[in-house]
């Protein structure tokens, strides 16, 4: 058993065994050069939206957070289905986030932490990310967070 996946087993995270399927005419996740490059995914658990609607409305900073975690381990299920396996990711290069926000919310940040925290206690240092947070008005499924990594690999 790998690094990684022994973190994992430690942390009682399960990575889904296969990301969502993709929702349109693209790929989960690409190669390129040493870097994985994940398409956005969302919080699909079990191929469902857990909550949907807007942040700061009908959505909760805290249910926002959990989200972008979720993301951020479907995002880990299509590296690993290209490399074969986490333990092969060196490094966590930038976490992108969106969030469908009220036009009042601000805290896009806060809510991209649930991300950050997530691969921060998965990887460790090789965990420490650069990041954007941005507000949109809408996402894909009235999504309340989507999520993109770019990961180095060996």
């Amino acid at each position: 058993m790998g690094t990684i996946t022994a973190r994992l087993a430690e942390l009682g995270i399960a990575i889904p065994h296969r990301s969502p399927s993709p929702a349109g005419t693209y790929v989960p996740a690409v190669l390129s050069g040493n870097q994985v490059i994940t398409a956005g995914q969302l919080p699909f658990v079990d191929g469902v939206l857990p909550v949907t609607g807007k942040v700061g409305a009908a959505v909760s900073l805290d249910e926002a957070a959990a989200c972008a975690r979720t993301s951020a381990l479907n995002a880990l299920s299509a590296i690993a289905e290209v490399l074969g396996s986490l333990d092969r990711v060196t490094r966590i290069v930038k976490v992108t986030g969106f969030v469908a926000s009220d036009p009042d919310f601000t805290a896009q940040p806060s809510v991209l932490d649930g991300a950050s925290a997530v691969l921060g206690a998965v990887f460790e240092d090789a965990g420490v990310h650069a990041r954007s947070a941005v507000g949109v008005a809408v996402l894909p499924l009235d999504a309340p967070v989507e999520v993109e990594l770019t990961v180095e690999f060996a």
